[in-house]
């Protein structure tokens, strides 16, 4: 299952590109919290999937 770990880690990144561009847009704080926190979980659960911390 390396594709499905592959695109939660590019959509994490992708995610987290938005994150820098709404920080640099001068968003609300809400909507690059909650961004930012569904890039982290994207990108753990692709980690997690790639089984590299077994």
């Amino acid at each position: 299952m390396n594709g499905l770990s592959t695109v939660f880690i590019l959509l994490g990144l992708f995610l987290v590109g938005g994150v820098v561009s709404f920080v640099r847009q001068g968003m609300g704080k809400s909507v690059i919290v909650l961004l930012g926190v569904a890039s982290v979980m994207c990108l753990v659960a692709g980690v997690l999937r790639l089984n590299v911390w077994n």
